[in-house]
């Protein structure tokens, strides 16, 4: 029986301190009214705890330590995944100061939500059980399904909700149906537990089947391929900013939830799981390039991306090595500054004060607003892999730890969908620098705006410089997931 100590609280403080800031904000949101100014408030409170939150992460002990009966993981891959997380929903709340005006989302509880949701998503970071598996899921998802639908006079914004929630519901079905046959078989729901009752024997077919549904429901968090069918209507109807946050931190959070699962529970028996990973990763990066060239709506366009952008990440998973721990942990950094600087532009997308998410709306960005379309053009060469920008090295590790493990098809189909890939991506480099408009884009960049595609950028454009370092990191953080099991 677990008896709880207060030695459990050090390993969960930067959480413990988010959702106590959370709840704080409960009061600051009832108490403040339904005002602009008060959702300015609570965005900018729940902004200062991000950044608390994210010193408390940096300054944690990096030494492998648990809390709460082994439910809670607190080592230096979660610190490296809850670092990126914390980040990206930084820089989705910060953008959101002016969004929230214009999307009809100024709300106080919108940025409370969020806050909410990034609990839950450094949870599933540490998750280290089954229970807190799900418990993280649900916390981080719950909050997301209103979010999606926060715009109430817009019908698409409520239809991408209700099919977010629905999907999402189904995805936890399948999560929670597999993890009861695994529990079954193991007859423990921890992580280290499952892996030593698993040690030596023959695994029975009732366990592969759990296995299969528990990666499959994840598949559903990451979008990934044939589990994507959310992906691209949640992306459009939902308001630009939400959309921006979707295609950040989520996933970051449902990958290193994928790694723990396999690398820990399920880390004896890498070659039952490499088979279903370098299926996801397959139909991802297909699905994901063909599905792209063929949109017009930009906000779908990245919605095909990115669930091309996890099947490169899931072929450097389905590895099932520390070089391809690491190259997830890579590719995942810069995804993340990738995203950011790209809907940094989206975000200003606007004219005469609507949205414009048309992709030939991009046409003469270069003449009528030079600095956004060359921050656009680096964008669009990262995500193309073109070297030496961030998306290139991201790439190169997924590819090389595939190679080494033996998956020379899965690293040559990767490569060829990158080439596709580059297809969309230079299309918007053409409408922006060859194409003429009679109507421009509204002119004004917000602050915020700014500073967030400024930092990405450097992320970008420097990466090779911090390689070296962001390498060091990653293997260490490779090696506490793998090793302590």
């Amino acid at each position: 029986m677990f008896v709880f100590q207060m030695a459990d609280i050090m390993p969960a403080l930067p959480e413990i301190f988010l959702a106590t800031v959370g709840l704080v904000l409960v009061l600051v949101a009832a108490y403040g009214g339904e005002t602009p100014a008060n959702a300015r408030r609570v965005t900018r409170l729940a902004m200062g705890g991000i950044a608390i939150t994210l010193l408390l992460v940096l300054n944690s002990d990096q030494m492998v330590t648990s809390g709460f009966g082994g439910l809670f993981s607190a080592d230096s891959f979660a610190g490296f995944m809850k670092v990126l997380v914390c980040l990206g929903t930084f820089a989705a709340l910060a953008m959101s100061v002016r969004s929230e005006g214009d999307d009809d989302i100024n709300k106080p509880e919108y940025s409370l939500l969020i806050l909410l949701a990034l609990v839950g998503m450094m949870l599933m970071i540490s998750a280290d059980n089954l229970m807190a598996l799900y418990m993280g899921i649900e916390l981080q998802s719950l909050p997301l399904y209103v979010v999606a639908a926060m715009r109430t006079n817009s019908l698409r914004s409520s239809e991408a909700g209700l099919k977010y929630f629905l999907l999402g519901a189904l995805s936890s079905g399948l999560l929670l149906y597999g993890a009861s046959l695994v529990y079954g078989v193991a007859g423990t729901t921890d992580f280290d537990g499952i892996a030593l009752a698993l040690a030596g024997q023959e695994l029975p077919p009732v366990f592969i089947i759990g296995m299969v549904f528990m990666i499959c429901g994840l598949a559903f968090k990451v979008s990934a391929a044939p589990f994507h069918m959310w992906t691209p209507d949640v992306y459009e109807g939902s308001p630009t900013i939400v959309t921006a946050l979707f295609a950040i931190a989520p996933k970051v959070a449902s990958i290193a939830l994928l790694m723990r699962l396999t690398y820990g529970a399920f880390g004896g028996i890498a070659d039952q799981w490499q088979q279903v990973l370098v299926a996801l990763s397959v139909a991802s990066m297909v699905i994901g390039a063909l599905g792209a060239i063929m949109q017009t709506d930009i906000k779908r366009m990245m919605a095909y991306s990115s669930i091309a952008h996890m099947g490169y990440a899931t072929a450097g998973l389905a590895a099932g090595t520390l070089a391809g721990a690491t190259g997830v942990m890579i590719y995942m950094t810069g995804y993340v500054f990738m995203g950011a600087g790209t809907f940094a532009i989206i975000l200003l997308m606007r004219r005469d004060g609507a949205e414009a998410t048309k992709i030939v709306d991009l046409k003469g960005l270069s003449r009528t607003h030079p600095s956004l379309a060359v921050g656009l053009l680096i964008m669009m060469f990262s995500m193309a892999g073109i070297p030496p920008l961030a998306g290139f090295f991201g790439k190169w590790y997924v590819f090389l730890a595939a190679v080494e493990a033996g998956l020379v098809p899965l690293a040559v189909i990767g490569v060829v969908t990158s080439v596709v890939g580059a297809f969309y991506y230079l299309r918007i480099i053409r409408l922006m620098y060859f194409d003429d408009t009679d109507t421009p884009l509204d002119a004004g960049i917000p602050v915020a705006n700014r500073m967030v595609l400024g930092a990405s950028l450097a992320v970008v454009l420097l990466f090779f410089a911090g390689l070296g370092s962001l390498l060091g990191a990653a293997d260490t953080a490779a090696v506490a997931l793998i090793m302590a099991r």
